[in-house]
């Protein structure tokens, strides 16, 4: 499998896990929520820049 895939479908699951278990778009969102959800994009977006480059070599 490459690692972009493995790498988007571990964002996703993430992304689902937070929406149906810690009700994360919930009506009451805490501040924490929602910084918890940028940081996992921040993550994902600074590892697929990392790969992408790694990939290019």
């Amino acid at each position: 499998m490459n690692k972009l895939t493995l790498l988007t479908i571990i964002y996703i699951v993430g992304i689902i896990i937070g929406a149906l278990f810690f009700d994360v778009w919930g009506a009451e969102t805490t501040f924490l929520k929602t910084m918890s959800v940028f940081i996992w994009t921040i993550i994902f977006l600074i590892a697929l820049f990392y790969i992408d480059k790694k990939q290019k070599q």
